[in-house]
């Protein structure tokens, strides 16, 4: 039948002269010895669990306690069937299964005293060990390392290009600045050629605006302004004697200065005879020309500007020819090849720098090229106004 109980364990036969461990309260003496079977009981048929089998343990067809039993046999008791309920290790089809967390100590079902067993249980199973995580993370690792590496070793070579194209930069820099440097004083010196090369139009269009015609009377002849101006306002200017000698001697001061259609008074405020030089003294402000601090020199070129026969801005050149000393009560002259005529008189006597070295003042009769010049030194120690 399905689920129904298998027969009884075998019974354990207590020994001859040996005494039943029972807790004293189960009402027998502990000290009582446990008689014999006897061989003249008969032992009936083993019929299983559900049949009256005899057992000296109060069972089915039990007498009481101390009857007698018949000795138990082979075939008395035959094994338990596997799979009775109760047994450790033996699991029966239909009966809920023993929990092995739960489970306690047992003695071998039908055996006191016997030995006691813990029911087998499986080993648990063990985590499989993921290693995958670990060697992704130490390649990780090992490739980020290689990757920075291989960054610092760019880096390293550009730092080095870098400083090579730098110091490339500045040698270039350098060369560059020596370049430069070399123009520049070319430069310089091209310019000072330049400024000793003897330019007319130049000299003439820097001097042109400080020259006048002077009308002195029914005399005419040249002037020019020089220095800075004039203590109580006004411009102060150089002419001859001569050309204002007649306003001078009649005992007038007074003069016109004239240039393009202009016309400007002026004074004369003190005149040297002997040098032949007039100092002149105007209301409006014009611009003085410079006075050159050493004396003109022979081979020298010069512009000279003035109104020869009342033609004002006439411009000549030529060379100073030699420079000659003071003869028969006259001041030391400059002579010059530059060609002169009547209204030259009074005019200034230019050096390739656009400085006045000196004053026309005549020219030799029946002679060509021969003109003669007061020297500008000359002049400003008498007057005291360049």
């Amino acid at each position: 039948m399905a689920g129904r109980p298998g027969p009884l364990p075998p019974r354990i036969e207590p020994q001859a002269g040996s005494t039943w461990s029972t807790p004293p309260s189960g009402g027998t003496d502990p000290a009582r010895p446990v008689p014999a079977p006897r061989a003249e009981w008969p032992v009936p048929p083993n019929t299983g669990q559900w049949g009256p089998a005899p057992t000296p343990f109060g069972g089915a067809g039990h007498h009481g306690p101390g009857a007698p039993t018949a000795a138990p046999g082979p075939a008395a008791y035959p094994p338990a069937a596997p799979g009775f309920p109760g047994v450790a290790g033996y699991p029966q089809p239909g009966y809920p299964q023993p929990d092995p967390a739960s489970a306690v100590p047992s003695t071998t079902a039908g055996y006191p005293g016997g030995p006691a067993h813990w029911p087998a249980s499986p080993p648990a199973d063990r985590p499989t060990r993921r290693r995958w995580p670990a060697v992704l993370a130490t390649v990780a690792v090992v490739v980020l390392a290689a990757v920075a590496g291989l960054q610092a070793y760019q880096l390293d070579r550009l730092g080095d290009r870098l400083a090579d194209t730098d110091s490339r930069l500045a040698q270039a820099q350098d060369g560059d600045l020596a370049r430069l440097d070399s123009l520049d004083k070319r430069a310089e010196t091209l310019e000072k050629q330049a400024g000793a090369a003897f330019n007319p139009e130049a000299v003439a269009s820097a001097v042109l605006p400080s020259v006048f015609r002077v009308r002195a009377g029914e005399f005419t002849g040249t002037a020019f302004a020089v220095g800075k101006p004039a203590s109580g306002g006004g411009t102060n200017l150089f002419t001859n004697f001569h050309v204002v000698e007649a306003v001078w001697d009649g005992g007038g001061r007074e003069v016109f200065l004239e240039r393009s259609s202009q016309r400007f008074p002026a004074t004369i405020v003190k005149v040297d005879k002997t040098n032949d030089v007039a100092h002149l003294r105007a209301s409006g402000k014009f611009s003085g020309l410079v006075t050159a601090p050493a004396a003109a020199k022979s081979g020298q070129q010069i512009v000279v500007v003035g109104a020869p026969l009342g033609l004002e801005d006439s411009v000549t050149t030529g060379v100073v020819s030699a420079l000659r000393p003071a003869q028969g009560g006259s001041g030391p002259a400059i002579q010059f090849d530059a060609p002169i005529n009547p209204g030259n008189s009074g005019g200034p006597v230019i050096n390739g720098s656009k400085e006045v070295v000196g004053i026309a003042t005549a020219k030799a009769r029946n002679a060509e090229g021969i003109g003669l010049a007061v020297p500008i030194k000359v002049a400003c120690d008498g007057f005291k106004i360049c």
